[in-house]
């Protein structure tokens, strides 16, 4: 029973539902139609389970070094190493042995994958440790972060990737990014959260997140539809155009009305209509590219 709920603990120390933003990994395999090259396939799913596996060691080094603090918080108290249900010391050596297999079978595989893994670890590290509390700044690493992913998923099966996809990324991410801080000092405003605030929520306020998502939303939608028609393919993946101005406006609804988004990637999997337009945005693709590649 012990070894179980020591088993049980760990998996939840690695955070397994955050595994969902490494998805972004495979939109260059989708992007450069090798959906049947099962090489690129397996190097794109190599690719997404070392990024969970450093993102994992990343919340491990981050838990570790809160643990006394989050004792004291009604909510990350029942975090696995704050509760005592997991030994900090077993969580490092977990930790390390993610690190070594990830970047080292990294490194032997693909130099620049490496260098990718490597800059999405360390940037991490200060987001954790600091830049998470400098405003804007927090933002935009948790956007680079994304960027990295889409990156990393080219590098990995060694497929070029226009400055268009990368904005159209970075773009998205800071969508998602805003969402989620709004949402957050939404809870604050409410006093439904006040025990969970971040410092660096003092510095925003609901007025400059507002007109930061605007902007970025036009400049998503307006870099999607020039994306599609000088990705190098065909014209014809503007009509997966709707598919994205509708994700994006149903994404402002469940922030605006339902108050939600400060979980993306929770939001994906319960939410049906995001996930309905994620399938069929897919599948647009995929028919749009066997029809007229």
């Amino acid at each position: 029973m012990v070894a179980q709920s020591t088993i049980a603990a760990l998996w939840t120390q690695l955070r397994p539902r955050q595994w969902a933003k490494n998805v972004l990994l495979f939109a260059a395999l989708l992007f450069s139609f090798q959906l049947t090259n099962i090489e690129a396939i397996l190097l794109s799913i190599y690719g997404f389970v070392t990024f969970c596996m450093i993102a994992s060691s990343i919340y491990i080094i981050n838990d570790y070094n809160d643990r006394e603090a989050d004792q004291h918080h009604p909510e990350k108290r029942h975090r696995p190493m704050a509760s005592g249900a997991l030994n900090p010391r077993l969580a490092l050596s977990v930790c390390a042995i993610l690190l070594v297999v990830a970047l080292g079978s990294s490194f032997l595989l693909n130099k620049i994958y490496f260098a990718v893994l490597l800059i999405y670890f360390v940037m991490n590290l200060l987001y954790s440790f600091r830049l998470k509390h400098v405003v804007i700044i927090d933002i935009m690493i948790i956007a680079a972060g994304f960027v990295l992913r889409a990156i990393g998923g080219a590098t990995i099966i060694e497929v070029p990737f226009t400055p268009w996809f990368l904005l159209c990324a970075m773009l998205l991410s800071l969508f998602l990014a805003i969402g989620k801080r709004r949402h957050e000092l939404s809870l604050v405003l409410d006093n439904t959260s006040s025990n969970s605030q971040r410092k660096v929520l003092d510095d925003y306020s609901m007025a400059l997140l507002d007109q930061m998502t605007s902007v970025v939303t036009a400049a998503t939608i307006v870099s999607y539809a020039v994306f599609t028609f000088t990705s190098g393919h065909t014209i014809h993946l503007m009509w997966t155009i709707p598919f994205v101005i509708y994700g994006m406006f149903r994404y402002l609804y469940l922030i605006h009305v339902e108050k939600k988004g400060g979980a993306p990637e929770k939001v994906l999997f319960e939410d049906k209509h995001i996930l309905f337009t994620v399938l069929l945005y897919a599948l647009a693709v995929v028919v749009i590219f066997t029809i007229f590649e």
